[in-house]
């Protein structure tokens, strides 16, 4: 099996065949007292743990490469004091919840989110519809912008799946037809690439599918399954940041103010833990769970102004997900609600997630590549951004992704239109 580059942007060149119902809310009145502490710890916690879970698409990966060793991770001073920061502010949430205070931030926040809860079906469906007519729109990828494919019913079935989202009849199909698309994108890139949008397609699929049953004990799930997809998401590509930290290093040095002047070496880490620990907050209790939620909503909507309409298209699906989970009243827990109410469940969830992640991600990597990894192609007239002048990294071979256009040859810009 040959190994793959990847590059930002919508395209991508391979090498090889094959590189391939709901608790009654709190009616307790939102009162300045209790709004105080409530942002202060939002704040302090998005302050804290800054993470830009956007950078792996605008930055050069070879998926085959050898990760780098956990113990470098473990070793990492950086990553301890990151984690024991955003342990602090979970426990810290913890205890502000189980108080009356907290139960007041709830019960504001539920009356905030009214607006857009109340109509939280719509929203989402309106959501999937236009990501797919986006992708439609764009062509030439499977599902996200780095998947690219040269077939072109592949956007014509995007288009068919965000047709299928608008009548209950048809949501099923559509569902059906985003796990088809992950599983025929199979032919073109590795599994363990794709296994990047496996959760998070899944978590849509099955939102899908249980918007449109008639069951009620199936229909009332579909947002939890919808958060669990985006959550796992989330805390797998957290993993990049500490097995591959040089894929970040090129997208740091042209963009610093990313590390908010942090030393690039201090800030992936970091990044990389507050990337994990935010979406395993998705997971936790209600104030933990909805803090997680506002802060990854302003890292993302933050990112899109330095990294444009890729970043606001690619993440649009979880973006709208983390905002419903922003505004999801939902007070009762359904898995191991024992632990999760605990506060020494924080620490213990939290130690036993990274290590179910990490084994499953260096041992998943190890049996498909081996100890050493895939054999690196080089690539050739590869980059991570386009053509400028002013950036580091625009190539020099003609044709390549981010080269200068040639306008002479018939696969130019000019010659399709």
């Amino acid at each position: 099996m040959r190994a793959i580059t990847m590059t930002s942007g919508w395209r991508v060149k391979a090498h090889g065949a094959k590189n391939k119902g709901r608790s009654d809310w709190a009616h307790v009145r939102w009162s300045r007292p209790f709004l105080v502490p409530s942002l202060a710890l939002a704040v302090s916690f998005l302050g804290a743990v800054p993470a830009h879970a956007h950078v792996k698409w605008f930055a050069p990966y070879i998926v085959g490469a050898a990760p780098q060793p956990l113990g470098q991770t473990l070793g990492n001073i950086w990553f301890w004091t990151a984690l024991t920061l955003v342990l602090a502010f979970f426990l810290a949430a913890r205890l502000v919840e189980r108080t009356t205070a907290g139960h007041a931030i709830l019960a504001g926040m539920d009356r905030l989110s009214v607006p857009i809860w109340c109509r939280a079906d719509d929203f989402m469906r309106a959501a999937i519809g236009t990501f797919f007519v986006a992708i439609f729109a764009v062509g030439g990828v499977y599902l996200t912008p780095d998947l690219a494919t040269p077939a072109e019913w592949v956007s014509w079935a995007q288009l068919l799946i965000a047709a299928g989202v608008f009548w209950r009849q048809t949501m099923p199909l559509s569902a059906a037809g985003i796990i088809a698309l992950w599983a025929i994108a199979l032919r073109d890139y590795d599994l363990f690439h794709l296994l990047d949008y496996l959760a998070l397609g899944i978590g849509v699929a099955g939102y899908l599918v249980l918007a449109a049953s008639d069951r009620p004990e199936w229909h009332r799930r579909r947002f939890e399954v919808l958060r669990w997809g985006v959550a796992i998401a989330l805390m797998w590509s957290s993993l990049e940041k500490f097995a591959y930290p040089a894929w970040f290093y090129p997208l740091v040095e042209e963009k610093p103010f990313l590390t908010f002047g942090l030393p690039r070496d201090m800030f992936i880490p970091m990044a990389g833990v507050a990337e994990f620990t935010m979406g395993f907050g998705l997971l936790w209790t209600p104030l933990v769970r909805r803090l997680s939620a506002v802060a990854l909503l302003m890292i993302f909507l933050t990112a899109v102004w330095p990294f444009g309409r890729v970043d606001m298209v690619g993440h649009a699906l979880i973006m709208a997900t983390i905002l419903l989970i922003a505004a999801d009243p939902e007070r009762q827990l359904h898995f191991v609600p024992r632990v999760r109410q605990a506060i020494s469940g924080v620490p213990l969830g939290l130690a036993a997630a990274m290590v179910m992640f990490a084994t499953g991600y260096w041992g998943l990597h190890r049996t498909l590549y081996g100890p050493d990894g895939a054999p690196v192609v080089p690539a050739i007239g590869m980059t991570t951004h386009s053509n400028n002048p002013e950036e580091p990294h625009g190539p020099d071979a003609p044709g390549g992704i981010g080269a200068p256009p040639d306008w002479e040859s018939e696969g130019s810009a000019v010659s399709k239109l």
